[in-house]
């Protein structure tokens, strides 16, 4: 049987990949991460994944790295203050 589930309400660090930040992103992430072109590489635990321009890079909630797409970051979370 399907059960439902609502998601947990958790806060999250993240910071958009502007193509022009790229000490923010090595403080926020540290050494885990390369650039291929104007594509930022992250090293997660299911691989490599591409950050494009845009894209926001997400701190999860066991301190791992991975990037979203704009859209599906404005439609997840909200800023806190």
């Amino acid at each position: 049987m399907v059960t439902k589930y609502r998601k947990k309400p958790v806060t999250i660090e993240a910071l958009q990949w502007t193509g022009a930040n790229m000490r923010d992103i090595e403080i926020f992430i540290g050494r885990d991460f390369y650039f291929k072109g104007n594509d930022l590489i992250i090293k997660t635990l299911e691989g490599d994944h591409t950050a494009n321009v845009g894209d926001f890079i997400i701190k999860g909630v066991a301190g791992e790295f991975y990037p979203c797409k704009p859209d599906i970051f404005e439609k997840t979370y909200e800023g806190v203050e």
